[in-house]
């Protein structure tokens, strides 16, 4: 406790990190607050079959990832989900169009024609999605929770939540310019956490009103908790380093020996996008929702703890996470590098011998952690089975979790990087803290 103190202490005598903190919290206190102003011409107190909608399903992993704003009819309720999907496309697309190739190597510049391009496919996204939102909600509500109708309310409405999306991309650049931490991955970390206080409350009275051993298996429930949020931590830091003695061992190469080496790979070096990008796919088919009545592909999907929703999912996050990993991994560019700084893997030649080894070693050590995203994917539907409130259960794995984890990891690294760099000590009393 006091050597928590004597940090917070620190972090307050360096200007420059007090004022990125205060500015984070103030521009996420203005998100929050936007999350609560509903759509122009919608009365707030007939939302109720709104809400109920969003309890659980699909439709509930969006409105938890828009920190309730989906359910609230909010300008902000189609969140930054829209600018992900943009953004994971056009990684995608740098891998197949040699035009994005090219832009992606020509450094700043580049970068920044990747943004705005980015940010054109997402209104793009916006103008598909933000009447279809619109459609749904005349779906939900009586008439009488429209004081305007017609197609004046439909223009305006989409307007207004394209504006609110792009008006939370500004605020999520604004704190990775000037605050602390990644400004989009803390926008829909703080939506999940605004989530996780009312099902906490929820699942624990629940359990109290239960008869016999209500508490006990609330209690049972936390412990598990606990020890998927620690496997998540692993998960998420990863392997920073794989010894040049694994590696051979990997590919069937038994004879090594020699000092302790390593090879700078990690087995889950994809993060927590894939899942992201799975589950938006995953979404579609729920665009096409109705009602209970509905049957087919649709009512499949829009079944969260189904097995051919799970199965699809986690077939479609190993797929993704091996796309992602020779996204972010390019062993001809490891070799290269390696070569211009005079490095080398002991045994392995230089040039087209290297690029091999460290192709067949990402592709091997690839496949645990893919295997393993998948697994902390699919958790809350074996929650949900074991009576967990689908609220709660979606905090013992998913998406939800895993950011909070990778999020809050960076943030803390950000945190620690000010303090060391001015000979403060860090966070942890031995070693640091890893990122993703």
């Amino acid at each position: 406790m006091r050597r928590f103190i004597e940090t917070l202490k620190n972090i307050y005598r360096i200007e420059d990190l007090r004022k990125r903190i205060l500015y984070t919290l103030g521009i996420l206190l203005v998100y929050r607050l936007g999350s609560f102003v509903v759509l122009p011409g919608i009365d707030p107190s007939q939302l109720g079959a709104l809400r109920r909608q969003t309890e659980d399903g699909v439709l509930g992993l969006l409105d938890m990832f828009s920190g309730g704003a989906f359910s609230h009819a909010s300008i902000f309720a189609l969140g930054i989900m829209p600018y992900i999907s943009a953004s994971i496309v056009v990684q995608l697309l740098g891998m197949a169009i040699p035009y994005f190739q090219r832009l992606q190597k020509e450094g700043e510049s580049g970068h920044r024609k990747i943004n705005q391009i980015t940010r054109y496919l997402t209104v793009a996204i916006l103008i598909l999605q933000a009447p279809g939102y619109l459609a749904n909600l005349h779906f939900q509500l009586p008439d009488t929770a429209f004081a305007l109708k017609g197609i004046y309310f439909t223009v305006t409405s989409t307007i207004i939540l394209i504006a609110g999306t792009m008006f939370v991309m500004w605020l999520g650049e604004r704190i990775t310019e000037k605050g602390i931490g990644n400004g989009i991955s803390l926008i829909i970390m703080i939506g999940i956490i605004a989530r996780l206080p009312f099902a906490f409350t929820a699942e624990f009275f629940n359990r109290a009103e239960e008869m016999a051993g209500g508490l006990v298996m609330f209690l049972v429930e936390m412990i598990v908790l606990f020890v998927v949020f620690m496997f998540s931590i692993l998960l998420v830091q990863g392997t920073r380093r794989i010894p040049v003695q694994y590696a051979k061992r990997l590919v069937g190469n038994r004879q090594f020996g020699g000092a302790r080496q390593y090879i700078p790979l990690k087995v889950n070096a994809a993060g927590v996008m894939p899942i992201i990008f799975a589950q938006a796919l995953m979404i579609l088919p729920a665009m096409f929702f109705r009602g209970e009545n509905t049957t087919g592909i649709a009512a499949v999907f829009a079944d969260i703890t189904g097995f051919w929703y799970n199965f699809v999912l986690a077939i479609l996050i190993i797929v993704f996470t091996y796309l992602y990993t020779a996204i972010t991994i390019n062993p001809n560019q490891m070799a290269e590098d390696m070569k211009r700084n005079g490095g080398f893997i002991p045994g392995v030649k230089p040039g087209r011998a290297t690029i091999n080894f460290l192709y067949e070693i990402t592709s091997r050590i690839t496949l645990p952690g893919a295997v393993f995203l998948a697994i902390i994917a699919i958790l809350p539907s074996f929650a949900v089975m074991f009576s967990v409130d689908s609220q709660f259960a979606q905090f013992y794995g998913g998406t939800s979790l895993l950011i909070l984890v990778g999020v809050v990891l960076d943030t803390l690294q950000q945190i620690e990087s000010h303090l060391l760099m001015r000979h403060y000590d860090g966070l942890m009393k031995h070693g640091r803290v890893a990122g993703r």
